[in-house]
């Protein structure tokens, strides 16, 4: 739940700001002779394993980071994602094409503009951590910011506070080697927020840790990310923690990026057969949201409404309660069909005294893994609100488990939704008002209308 909560937090920031923090258009890198006469060759529609002579890292490159954004460069090994972000921080020059950098185009720059650069705008993390051994973690942390002509005391300072910042407080002491694996990379994503740029790039950074680990340093990039706001290029190769971590995708294959897109995007709508296969073993659980799976609700009444509408309403809906909204739609809480008709029976002509509030609902960023508990508890469809409380979708539990098809609590053990008062009792005393019959008449010996 923690990504899509971030997620949101960040369509805000960028909703309000859309300022691109770097701008790729037609980005090439080619290794070895006559490169340009290669760069050539492949827009013309040669392939690049038909050029003899050079390799053709990163072909054709085009994309756009905004401010804020998590943006995640996956594919496998050889699909040119580690040459692509050492482009970005200039270790690469691009051997086509133009690359920004907050405004600056920084191809066919001079190394010391290339330095003010990287000093102002690029932090790295790296994945194996490079963390300098015979420096403190607080002197690791500070080394960018000495870097910058910052003073010791201030440094120092300055590194003990973003130790604090992700959990080291305390350790600026040690030395890296007296640090466990996941340790020493939150000392190098320190490292990287101690010299305040608005970039970070992050080259595999989790990849050499252990699973659980891992995890653990993904959901605090997150929490940071919440906090912080930077604007991330993250490089991996694992599918389930580019759709983790990710805001935007760029998924690259033989050098080119294949698509780019949301999560929900790349798992619902791949671009082609080589995205569809890459995606078909993910988490969908941990991915796709109730946003992504709810529906139209259907069985919905005002407050202000009487229980024959109530009534009419559940009928049409082939339901055995309806949801009950105030007039800017926010859930106040649920009408069952028997206590409708004991409302009609009284001659009562309003829902309100009858209303529960035990409405089972999640937000629209709530990812599926987080919904199964909930989906077998309700006795409806589970509601979907947004935040300000209106009621803007359901997921019956039949679309939860279409949504993820064989997978995580698609079991025979989830029971089926209560079923509804037959639809011909309802109908006898909805007829009330139209024959003038005493309603006893109608409900005599039937159990399901008292």
């Amino acid at each position: 739940m923690l990504r899509h909560e971030t997620r949101s937090q960040q369509e805000n920031v960028t909703d309000n700001n859309d300022e691109v923090l770097v701008r790729a258009e037609g980005l090439y890198k080619v290794f070895g002779r006559r490169t340009h006469e290669a760069v050539e060759k492949l827009r013309a529609g040669t392939a690049r394993d038909d050029i003899e002579g050079v390799t053709a890292a990163v072909i054709d490159a085009s994309f756009e980071v905004k401010r804020g954004e998590i943006f995640v460069v996956m594919g496998l090994s050889g699909s040119g994602k580690s040459t692509l972000i050492r482009m970005l921080n200039g270790l690469h020059d691009a051997t086509a094409g133009t690359l920004t950098i907050d405004g600056q185009e920084i191809t066919d720059i001079s190394d010391k503009k290339l330095r003010e650069i990287r000093r102002q705008h690029i932090s790295m993390v790296f994945q194996h951590f490079a963390l300098l051994p015979h420096r403190t973690v607080a002197e690791n942390v500070a080394y960018a910011l000495e870097l910058q002509g910052v003073g010791r005391d201030e440094r120092l300072d300055k590194a003990r506070e973003v130790l604090d910042l992700v959990g080291l407080g305390g350790w600026g002491e040690k030395f890296p080697h007296q640090l466990s694996g996941g340790m020493q990379q939150r000392v190098g994503i320190a490292r990287a927020l101690a010299a305040d740029t608005d970039i970070l790039l992050m080259d595999e950074a989790f990849s050499a840790l252990d699973p659980l680990i891992r995890r653990e340093m993904q959901e605090q990039l997150l929490e940071l990310q919440q906090k912080l706001h930077k604007t991330i290029v993250f490089i991996t190769h694992d599918l389930n923690e580019a759709m983790f971590l990710g805001d935007r995708i760029a998924v690259m294959r033989d050098g080119r990026i294949v698509q780019i897109g949301t999560p929900e995007d790349i798992l619902t709508d791949p671009a082609n057969d080589y995205v569809e296969q890459f995606v078909q073993d993910v988490d969908r659980a941990r991915v796709l949201t109730a946003s992504n799976v709810m529906e139209k609700p259907v069985a919905v009444v005002p407050v202000t409404a009487g229980p024959r509408t109530a009534l009419r309403v559940m009928r049409d809906a082939y339901s055995s309660a309806a949801y009950v909204v105030d007039r800017d739609r926010r859930l106040v809480g649920t009408i069952d069909d028997r206590d409708a008709i004991k409302l009609v029976r009284k001659g009562e002509r309003s829902i309100e005294g009858r209303v529960k509030n035990d409405a089972t609902t999640v937000g629209v960023d709530d990812v599926l893994m987080d919904l199964f508990v909930p989906a077998v508890e309700s006795k409806l469809a589970v509601a979907v609100t947004d935040a300000d409380g209106r009621l803007v979708g359901v997921i019956p539990r039949v679309t939860l488990l279409a949504a993820l098809g064989p997978g995580p609590g698609a079991t025979e053990e989830i029971t089926l939704p209560a079923q509804p008062v037959p639809t011909t009792v309802i109908d006898q005393v909805l007829a009330v008002s139209e024959d003038g019959k005493p309603l006893e008449d109608h409900a005599a010996g039937s159990e399901e209308a008292r």
